[in-house]
């Protein structure tokens, strides 16, 4: 089955091939396709399935989304994190917030970015995510819950939050995360204590023999007359009993 895929910016072309093809062999490996194909002159890019059963259906699901964030300006080692189970992609549009001004497109990603490399560093640490920025969009990689924090936090930025009131939403966020994970570790199923071991039986001397031949009494009465070895057993003696008898 042939599938198309995102068409790749002609600056991205060789970080998609890589050294002598390194990472689309990479990229096919990881995906179980049978073919990669990149069109370096136009940026197409179309992957072959072998039959069903042979390739795994949720690889092939998100596989358009490794190559769209790599086009995007993700490195490929992030990007393929994205055939895990556990890992999603979001795409935020800065023109959405500023439109196409160039100018202010700039602003926003300067303010997501922030001084050094600040802001963003702070971000990917607080939600467990890594960030790209290429032109007028911001790529996010990772869990769902951490994934939907930092999009949040970077649509924030782009509507003119100041810094201190993202990262203080964002620590927020994470207290409240750790807080219900530590909830659900403690929850634990109660189970009936067992006996103690020295219970009321054991205060009182002789109860216990007392109880046991009650039981064997109530048990002799459920006995079928007819049933001759159920009779026998229960006419058999405990050690602690006998049987006195004399003439009248």
């Amino acid at each position: 089955m042939r599938q198309p895929l995102p068409r790749v910016p002609m600056d991205r072309i060789a970080v998609l091939i890589g050294a002598k093809g390194a990472t689309a062999k990479s990229l096919r490996y990881a995906a179980g396709c049978t073919s990669f194909n990149i069109d370096s002159e136009t940026g197409d890019v179309e992957v072959v399935w072998g039959e069903p059963g042979t390739y795994d259906p949720v690889k092939a699901m998100k596989f358009p989304d490794v190559i769209k964030a790599i086009g995007r300006g993700m490195a490929p080692k992030a990007a393929i994190r994205l055939l895990e189970d556990d890992h999603f992609f979001e795409l935020v549009d800065i023109r959405s917030f500023v439109g196409k001004r160039s100018n202010q497109q700039r602003r926003i990603r300067a303010r997501i970015i922030g001084s050094q490399g600040k802001i963003r560093k702070l971000i990917e640490g607080l939600t467990d995510t890594q960030i790209t920025i290429y032109n007028s969009t911001v790529v996010l990689v990772g869990e769902e819950e951490g994934l939907a924090a930092a999009r949040q936090a970077i649509e924030m930025l782009a509507g003119g939050a100041e810094h201190g009131t993202v990262l203080n939403f964002l620590e927020r966020d994470r207290r409240r995360s750790r807080l219900t994970n530590r909830s659900l570790e403690t929850i634990e199923i109660k189970h009936e204590p067992a006996p103690a071991a020295g219970g009321f039986e054991n205060l009182v001397p002789g109860l216990a023999d007392v109880s046991q031949r009650r039981g064997r009494r109530m048990k002799a009465s459920q006995v079928n007359p007819e049933d001759t070895e159920a009779v026998e057993a229960m006419m058999i003696l405990a050690e602690d009993e006998q049987v006195d008898w004399e003439e009248e």
